[in-house]
Protein backbone atom coordinates (compact mmCIF):
# COMPACT_ATOMS: atom_id res chain seq x y z
CA UNK A 1 0.00 0.00 0.00
CA UNK A 2 1.11 3.47 -0.68
CA UNK A 3 1.50 6.29 1.82
CA UNK A 4 0.17 9.76 1.01
CA UNK A 5 2.52 12.35 0.16
CA UNK A 6 3.10 15.30 1.48
CA UNK A 7 1.53 17.52 -1.46
CA UNK A 8 -1.82 15.31 -1.47
CA UNK A 9 -1.94 16.49 3.03
CA UNK A 10 -1.72 19.77 1.80
CA UNK A 11 -4.67 19.56 -1.03
CA UNK A 12 -6.98 18.28 2.11
CA UNK A 13 -5.97 20.82 4.56
CA UNK A 14 -7.48 24.02 3.04
CA UNK A 15 -10.92 21.82 2.83
CA UNK A 16 -10.99 20.70 6.08
CA UNK A 17 -10.62 24.80 7.60
CA UNK A 18 -13.17 25.62 5.02
CA UNK A 19 -15.70 23.07 6.53
CA UNK A 20 -14.87 23.85 9.78
CA UNK A 21 -14.90 27.81 9.43
CA UNK A 22 -18.67 27.10 7.89
CA UNK A 23 -19.97 24.51 10.45
CA UNK A 24 -18.75 26.95 13.04
CA UNK A 25 -20.77 29.65 11.43
CA UNK A 26 -23.85 27.55 11.22
CA UNK A 27 -23.67 26.93 14.44
CA UNK A 28 -23.01 30.36 15.99
CA UNK A 29 -26.14 31.57 14.07
CA UNK A 30 -28.39 28.82 15.34
CA UNK A 31 -27.14 29.39 18.83
CA UNK A 32 -27.74 33.24 18.09
CA UNK A 33 -31.22 32.86 16.35
CA UNK A 34 -32.44 30.28 19.75
CA UNK A 35 -31.06 33.01 21.93
CA UNK A 36 -32.64 35.52 20.10
CA UNK A 37 -36.13 33.45 20.50
CA UNK A 38 -35.51 32.79 24.39
CA UNK A 39 -35.01 36.70 24.93
CA UNK A 40 -38.23 37.82 23.05
CA UNK A 41 -40.05 34.45 24.61
CA UNK A 42 -39.00 35.92 28.35
CA UNK A 43 -39.27 39.59 27.40
CA UNK A 44 -41.98 39.64 25.01
CA UNK A 45 -44.01 36.45 24.09
CA UNK A 46 -44.60 35.31 27.68
CA UNK A 47 -45.76 38.38 28.58
CA UNK A 48 -48.95 38.42 26.08
CA UNK A 49 -51.79 36.18 25.91
CA UNK A 50 -53.29 36.39 22.85
CA UNK A 51 -56.52 34.46 21.46
CA UNK A 52 -59.05 34.76 18.03
CA UNK A 53 -61.71 33.07 19.82
CA UNK A 54 -63.20 36.59 20.62
CA UNK A 55 -66.37 38.29 19.58
CA UNK A 56 -68.14 41.95 19.59
CA UNK A 57 -70.52 42.43 22.05
CA UNK A 58 -72.91 45.19 23.11
CA UNK A 59 -76.22 46.05 24.49
CA UNK A 60 -79.41 45.02 22.54
CA UNK A 61 -82.38 47.79 24.20
CA UNK A 62 -85.65 46.27 23.61
CA UNK A 63 -88.45 48.28 22.74
CA UNK A 64 -91.82 47.02 24.20
CA UNK A 65 -95.50 47.83 23.94
CA UNK A 66 -96.57 49.65 27.14
CA UNK A 67 -100.38 49.51 26.54
CA UNK A 68 -102.54 47.49 24.36
CA UNK A 69 -103.50 49.21 21.17
CA UNK A 70 -103.20 48.84 17.35
CA UNK A 71 -100.54 49.74 15.24
CA UNK A 72 -101.25 52.66 13.22
CA UNK A 73 -97.84 54.09 12.03
CA UNK A 74 -93.86 52.76 11.76
CA UNK A 75 -91.52 54.95 11.96
CA UNK A 76 -88.29 53.03 11.77
CA UNK A 77 -87.05 50.00 10.03
CA UNK A 78 -83.88 48.01 10.38
CA UNK A 79 -80.36 49.64 9.87
CA UNK A 80 -82.08 52.87 10.41
CA UNK A 81 -80.49 55.02 13.22
CA UNK A 82 -82.74 56.97 15.61
CA UNK A 83 -81.92 59.04 18.53
CA UNK A 84 -83.43 58.64 21.99
CA UNK A 85 -87.02 60.23 22.14
CA UNK A 86 -87.73 59.61 18.56
CA UNK A 87 -91.32 58.18 18.19
CA UNK A 88 -91.12 54.35 16.67
CA UNK A 89 -94.29 53.02 16.42
CA UNK A 90 -97.37 55.05 16.94
CA UNK A 91 -101.15 52.87 18.67
CA UNK A 92 -104.03 54.20 17.61
CA UNK A 93 -104.95 56.38 20.53
CA UNK A 94 -109.13 56.59 20.45
CA UNK A 95 -109.77 54.21 23.40
CA UNK A 96 -106.88 55.67 25.73
CA UNK A 97 -108.18 59.34 24.63
CA UNK A 98 -111.97 58.72 25.67
CA UNK A 99 -110.75 57.67 29.04
CA UNK A 100 -108.47 60.34 29.46
CA UNK A 101 -111.57 63.01 28.46
CA UNK A 102 -113.90 61.05 31.47
CA UNK A 103 -110.65 61.30 33.58
CA UNK A 104 -110.50 65.12 33.15
CA UNK A 105 -114.58 65.35 33.66
CA UNK A 106 -114.35 63.69 36.72
CA UNK A 107 -111.19 65.44 38.26
CA UNK A 108 -113.00 68.84 37.66
CA UNK A 109 -116.23 67.44 39.18
CA UNK A 110 -114.44 66.46 42.25
CA UNK A 111 -113.16 69.80 42.79
CA UNK A 112 -116.58 71.14 42.22
CA UNK A 113 -118.30 69.06 44.46
CA UNK A 114 -115.00 69.81 47.45
CA UNK A 115 -115.67 73.31 46.86
CA UNK A 116 -119.58 72.96 47.40
CA UNK A 117 -119.12 70.68 50.67
CA UNK A 118 -116.76 73.89 51.52
CA UNK A 119 -119.59 76.12 51.42
CA UNK A 120 -121.81 73.60 52.58
CA UNK A 121 -119.69 73.44 56.07
CA UNK A 122 -119.80 77.25 56.41
CA UNK A 123 -123.52 76.80 56.12
CA UNK A 124 -123.71 74.59 58.70
CA UNK A 125 -121.42 76.21 61.22
CA UNK A 126 -123.89 79.29 60.37
CA UNK A 127 -126.61 77.38 61.70
CA UNK A 128 -125.02 76.05 64.36
CA UNK A 129 -124.49 79.57 65.56
CA UNK A 130 -127.87 80.35 65.00
CA UNK A 131 -128.94 77.03 66.79
CA UNK A 132 -126.96 78.20 69.94
CA UNK A 133 -128.43 81.70 69.90
CA UNK A 134 -132.15 80.05 69.53
CA UNK A 135 -131.37 77.90 72.63
CA UNK A 136 -129.99 81.02 74.65
CA UNK A 137 -133.11 82.93 73.94
CA UNK A 138 -135.23 79.59 75.07
CA UNK A 139 -133.37 79.41 78.03
CA UNK A 140 -133.40 83.10 78.81
CA UNK A 141 -137.19 83.15 78.56
CA UNK A 142 -137.76 80.34 80.55
CA UNK A 143 -135.51 81.96 83.58
CA UNK A 144 -137.67 84.75 83.30
CA UNK A 145 -140.96 83.06 83.49
CA UNK A 146 -140.23 80.22 86.37
CA UNK A 147 -140.23 82.99 89.16
CA UNK A 148 -143.17 84.54 88.01
CA UNK A 149 -144.86 81.23 87.90
CA UNK A 150 -144.23 81.15 91.96
CA UNK A 151 -146.34 84.52 92.17
CA UNK A 152 -149.11 82.96 89.83
CA UNK A 153 -148.29 85.72 87.33
CA UNK A 154 -148.45 83.32 84.46
CA UNK A 155 -150.17 80.25 83.65
CA UNK A 156 -148.40 76.97 84.09
CA UNK A 157 -148.96 76.50 80.51
CA UNK A 158 -146.53 79.27 79.41
CA UNK A 159 -143.95 77.84 81.95
CA UNK A 160 -144.67 74.44 80.33
CA UNK A 161 -144.47 75.65 76.75
CA UNK A 162 -141.34 77.70 77.52
CA UNK A 163 -139.34 74.34 78.75
CA UNK A 164 -140.21 72.09 75.82
CA UNK A 165 -138.57 75.34 73.75
CA UNK A 166 -136.05 75.22 75.41
CA UNK A 167 -135.42 70.92 74.75
CA UNK A 168 -136.42 71.82 71.13
CA UNK A 169 -133.87 74.64 70.84
CA UNK A 170 -131.23 71.82 72.47
CA UNK A 171 -132.23 69.19 69.76
CA UNK A 172 -131.95 71.67 66.77
CA UNK A 173 -128.64 72.45 68.08
CA UNK A 174 -127.46 69.20 68.44
CA UNK A 175 -128.26 68.63 65.07
CA UNK A 176 -126.85 72.04 63.93
CA UNK A 177 -124.01 70.50 65.54
CA UNK A 178 -123.85 67.03 64.26
CA UNK A 179 -124.03 68.72 60.20
CA UNK A 180 -121.57 71.11 61.11
CA UNK A 181 -118.80 68.15 61.99
CA UNK A 182 -120.01 66.33 59.33
CA UNK A 183 -119.53 68.71 56.67
CA UNK A 184 -116.20 69.88 58.04
CA UNK A 185 -115.03 66.81 58.10
CA UNK A 186 -115.18 66.65 54.48
CA UNK A 187 -112.91 69.84 53.76
CA UNK A 188 -111.33 70.19 57.70
CA UNK A 189 -107.37 70.70 57.35
CA UNK A 190 -106.23 70.64 53.87
CA UNK A 191 -107.31 72.62 51.13
CA UNK A 192 -109.80 71.91 48.33
CA UNK A 193 -106.35 70.23 46.03
CA UNK A 194 -105.43 68.40 49.05
CA UNK A 195 -108.66 67.05 49.77
CA UNK A 196 -108.47 63.18 49.71
CA UNK A 197 -111.56 63.03 47.28
CA UNK A 198 -110.19 65.37 44.98
CA UNK A 199 -106.54 63.81 45.14
CA UNK A 200 -108.37 60.44 44.22
CA UNK A 201 -109.34 61.38 40.92
CA UNK A 202 -106.23 63.29 40.37
CA UNK A 203 -104.43 60.33 40.59
CA UNK A 204 -107.15 58.68 37.82
CA UNK A 205 -106.27 61.73 35.49
CA UNK A 206 -102.24 60.96 35.77
CA UNK A 207 -103.18 57.31 34.76
CA UNK A 208 -105.16 57.87 32.31
CA UNK A 209 -103.14 61.02 31.21
CA UNK A 210 -99.93 58.79 30.83
CA UNK A 211 -101.25 55.93 29.23
CA UNK A 212 -102.94 57.90 26.10
CA UNK A 213 -99.39 59.15 25.81
CA UNK A 214 -98.07 56.11 26.03
CA UNK A 215 -99.49 55.09 22.80
CA UNK A 216 -96.74 57.02 21.04
CA UNK A 217 -93.15 54.88 22.04
CA UNK A 218 -90.54 56.02 21.38
CA UNK A 219 -86.44 55.26 21.35
CA UNK A 220 -84.67 54.88 25.13
CA UNK A 221 -81.55 55.26 23.32
CA UNK A 222 -79.64 56.22 20.52
CA UNK A 223 -78.54 53.43 18.24
CA UNK A 224 -79.31 51.45 15.17
CA UNK A 225 -82.73 49.89 14.39
CA UNK A 226 -82.48 46.11 14.46
CA UNK A 227 -84.93 42.76 14.72
CA UNK A 228 -88.00 44.49 13.89
CA UNK A 229 -90.89 42.45 14.04
CA UNK A 230 -94.03 44.69 14.63
CA UNK A 231 -96.64 45.37 11.44
CA UNK A 232 -99.12 48.26 10.58
CA UNK A 233 -102.32 46.77 12.12
CA UNK A 234 -101.14 44.46 14.40
CA UNK A 235 -103.00 44.53 18.08
CA UNK A 236 -99.84 44.84 20.40
CA UNK A 237 -100.48 43.69 24.36
CA UNK A 238 -98.34 45.40 27.27
CA UNK A 239 -94.87 43.91 27.34
CA UNK A 240 -95.04 42.88 23.57
CA UNK A 241 -91.62 43.39 22.01
CA UNK A 242 -91.37 45.50 18.87
CA UNK A 243 -88.01 46.04 17.66
CA UNK A 244 -84.58 46.46 19.01
CA UNK A 245 -81.73 49.01 19.19
CA UNK A 246 -78.24 48.58 19.12
CA UNK A 247 -75.98 51.36 20.55
CA UNK A 248 -73.02 50.78 18.44
CA UNK A 249 -70.84 53.31 20.74
CA UNK A 250 -71.09 51.31 23.31
CA UNK A 251 -69.87 47.59 22.21
CA UNK A 252 -66.70 45.70 23.87
CA UNK A 253 -65.40 42.26 23.34
CA UNK A 254 -65.63 39.40 24.81
CA UNK A 255 -62.41 37.37 24.81
CA UNK A 256 -62.84 33.86 25.91
CA UNK A 257 -59.06 32.48 27.07
CA UNK A 258 -58.47 29.16 27.92
CA UNK A 259 -58.21 28.53 31.70
CA UNK A 260 -53.92 28.54 30.95
CA UNK A 261 -53.82 31.83 30.02
CA UNK A 262 -55.36 33.40 32.94
CA UNK A 263 -52.80 33.09 34.88
CA UNK A 264 -51.09 36.72 34.81
CA UNK A 265 -54.39 38.41 32.83
CA UNK A 266 -55.04 41.32 35.62
CA UNK A 267 -58.05 44.14 35.39
CA UNK A 268 -56.60 47.04 33.32
CA UNK A 269 -53.82 45.82 31.36
CA UNK A 270 -53.89 47.13 27.93
CA UNK A 271 -55.05 45.04 25.17
CA UNK A 272 -54.57 45.49 21.04
CA UNK A 273 -57.46 43.99 18.98
CA UNK A 274 -57.84 43.48 15.21
CA UNK A 275 -60.97 42.57 13.15
CA UNK A 276 -61.47 40.17 10.02
CA UNK A 277 -63.74 42.91 8.86
CA UNK A 278 -61.12 45.56 8.50
CA UNK A 279 -57.91 43.31 8.58
CA UNK A 280 -54.72 43.43 10.17
CA UNK A 281 -54.28 47.21 8.93
CA UNK A 282 -56.90 48.38 11.11
CA UNK A 283 -55.85 48.15 15.01
CA UNK A 284 -58.16 48.42 18.14
CA UNK A 285 -57.00 49.21 21.57
CA UNK A 286 -58.86 48.59 25.03
CA UNK A 287 -58.45 47.12 28.53
CA UNK A 288 -59.21 44.30 30.13
CA UNK A 289 -62.20 45.42 31.83
CA UNK A 290 -63.38 42.61 33.90
CA UNK A 291 -63.14 38.67 34.18
CA UNK A 292 -66.30 36.34 33.73
CA UNK A 293 -67.28 34.40 37.23
CA UNK A 294 -67.36 30.99 35.93
CA UNK A 295 -66.55 29.13 32.61
CA UNK A 296 -68.41 29.39 29.46
CA UNK A 297 -69.51 25.71 29.99
CA UNK A 298 -71.48 26.61 33.49
CA UNK A 299 -73.71 28.94 31.74
CA UNK A 300 -74.53 27.07 29.10
CA UNK A 301 -77.97 25.77 28.29
CA UNK A 302 -77.29 22.34 28.62
CA UNK A 303 -74.22 22.48 31.14
CA UNK A 304 -71.74 19.34 30.43
CA UNK A 305 -72.00 16.48 33.12
CA UNK A 306 -68.72 15.51 34.36
CA UNK A 307 -69.59 13.04 36.82
CA UNK A 308 -70.76 10.75 33.92
CA UNK A 309 -68.25 7.94 33.01
CA UNK A 310 -67.42 8.32 29.63
CA UNK A 311 -65.74 11.56 30.93
CA UNK A 312 -62.97 13.61 29.16
CA UNK A 313 -61.27 16.25 30.01
CA UNK A 314 -61.95 19.24 28.01
CA UNK A 315 -59.98 22.90 28.07
CA UNK A 316 -62.00 25.52 29.61
CA UNK A 317 -62.54 29.13 28.43
CA UNK A 318 -63.03 31.98 30.66
CA UNK A 319 -64.47 35.16 28.86
CA UNK A 320 -62.74 38.23 29.19
CA UNK A 321 -64.60 41.89 28.43
CA UNK A 322 -62.00 44.25 26.78
CA UNK A 323 -63.58 47.69 27.18
CA UNK A 324 -62.45 49.40 23.52
CA UNK A 325 -61.39 52.48 23.97
CA UNK A 326 -63.28 55.63 22.30
CA UNK A 327 -60.87 57.04 19.85
CA UNK A 328 -60.78 57.87 16.05
CA UNK A 329 -59.87 54.92 15.33
CA UNK A 330 -62.90 53.01 16.63
CA UNK A 331 -64.98 56.50 15.53
CA UNK A 332 -64.31 55.56 11.77
CA UNK A 333 -64.22 51.79 11.78
CA UNK A 334 -67.74 51.07 13.37
CA UNK A 335 -68.11 47.55 14.88
CA UNK A 336 -71.12 45.31 14.83
CA UNK A 337 -72.36 42.83 17.16
CA UNK A 338 -70.86 39.19 16.63
CA UNK A 339 -68.04 40.04 14.39
CA UNK A 340 -64.81 38.28 15.06
CA UNK A 341 -61.61 39.82 16.93
CA UNK A 342 -58.06 38.33 17.86
CA UNK A 343 -56.93 39.71 21.15
CA UNK A 344 -53.68 40.72 22.60
CA UNK A 345 -53.34 41.45 26.27
CA UNK A 346 -49.68 42.87 27.30
CA UNK A 347 -49.83 41.02 30.74
CA UNK A 348 -46.62 43.00 32.29
CA UNK A 349 -48.32 44.94 34.19
CA UNK A 350 -49.71 42.71 37.26
CA UNK A 351 -50.63 45.42 39.83
CA UNK A 352 -53.98 45.31 39.18
CA UNK A 353 -56.63 42.44 40.71
CA UNK A 354 -58.05 39.58 39.17
CA UNK A 355 -61.41 40.28 40.53
CA UNK A 356 -63.27 43.65 41.44
CA UNK A 357 -62.67 45.23 44.73
CA UNK A 358 -65.50 47.25 45.32
CA UNK A 359 -69.35 47.01 45.11
CA UNK A 360 -70.04 48.45 42.07
CA UNK A 361 -72.93 51.08 42.69
CA UNK A 362 -72.98 53.58 39.92
CA UNK A 363 -75.88 53.06 36.91
CA UNK A 364 -74.48 50.95 33.69
CA UNK A 365 -77.04 52.31 31.46
CA UNK A 366 -79.48 55.01 32.10
CA UNK A 367 -82.21 57.43 29.89
CA UNK A 368 -84.21 60.28 30.25
CA UNK A 369 -86.48 59.70 28.18
CA UNK A 370 -89.63 58.66 30.57
CA UNK A 371 -88.51 60.93 33.16
CA UNK A 372 -91.21 63.94 31.93
CA UNK A 373 -94.02 62.05 31.96
CA UNK A 374 -95.06 62.13 35.38
CA UNK A 375 -94.23 65.61 35.64
CA UNK A 376 -96.10 66.71 32.60
CA UNK A 377 -99.65 64.74 33.74
CA UNK A 378 -99.14 66.48 37.51
CA UNK A 379 -98.55 69.67 35.59
CA UNK A 380 -102.08 69.39 33.60
CA UNK A 381 -103.80 67.84 36.66
CA UNK A 382 -102.91 70.60 38.73
CA UNK A 383 -103.93 72.99 35.49
CA UNK A 384 -107.44 71.79 35.62
CA UNK A 385 -108.09 71.99 39.52
CA UNK A 386 -107.08 75.24 39.29
CA UNK A 387 -109.29 76.07 36.06
CA UNK A 388 -112.00 74.62 38.87
CA UNK A 389 -111.43 76.76 41.51
CA UNK A 390 -109.04 74.46 43.64
CA UNK A 391 -106.47 76.03 45.09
Amino acid sequence: MSMPTDSTASAASPGNGRRKRLLLIITTVFALAGLTWLLLWLLVFSQRQTTDNAYVGGNQVGVNARVAGTVTAIFADDSDRVQAGQVLVQLDPTDTRLALDRARATLAQAVRQVRQADSGASAARAAEAQAQLALAQAEADYRRRLPLLAEKAVPPEDVAHAREAVERARAALAQARGQAQAQQALVEGVPVARNPIVQQARTAFIEAWVAHHRTTIVAPVDGIVAGRSVQVGQLVSPGQPLLKILPLDQVWVDANFKESQLAKIRLGQPATLTSDLYGSGVVFHGKVAGIAAGTGSVFALLPAQNASGNWIKVVQRVPVRIALTRDDTLRAHPLRLGLSMEVEVDTRDQSGPRLPTQPHTAAVARTDVYAHDLQDAEREADAIIAANGGR
